[in-house]
């Protein structure tokens, strides 16, 4: 009985200190959350842009930061808040790289290099300047 005591134990202790690598993980999660539909919104964010000018103002200032940081090479503050949350959580959780190439290519299981990211950031960009001076 007594060792089952002591196992319990240490059990709680486990979790208790192990419990701060957990909360970095889910918000490790969150971020992948928010991240993956930040990329949808910039997507397809131009159809409630036309109707709503509000959403048009942060659609249009999302897709021109992400023209930026792809022409200097940055990488989202989201992906760089995503890597920071699993390098507090597991050092060896941490990846190199962008949200984009990590994820993407293990969903469509292809090396997309930064030039074609590039290209389909130019011309989401140029297809939603279009709808938006059409919708206007």
């Amino acid at each position: 009985m007594v060792i089952l005591y002591r196992k319990s134990v240490l059990f709680t202790l486990d979790l208790l200190f192990a419990w701060p690598n957990m909360i970095y993980g889910i918000l490790a999660h969150v971020v992948i959350i928010v991240h993956f539909f930040w990329i949808l919104f910039l997507i397809g964010g131009a159809y409630w842009g036309l109707r709503y000018r509000p959403v048009m103002m942060i659609h249009g200032t999302g897709l021109a930061f992400a023209l930026i940081s792809q022409l200097c090479g940055w990488y989202c503050p989201l992906t760089l808040l995503e890597v920071w949350l699993r390098e507090k959580q597991n050092t060896a959780l941490a990846y190199p790289g962008s949200f984009i190439a990590h994820y993407a290519e293990r969903l469509v299981y292809i090396d997309l290099p930064p030039g074609i990211i590039l290209a389909l950031t130019l011309a989401l960009v140029m297809s939603t300047i279009w709808a938006y001076r059409r919708g206007f």
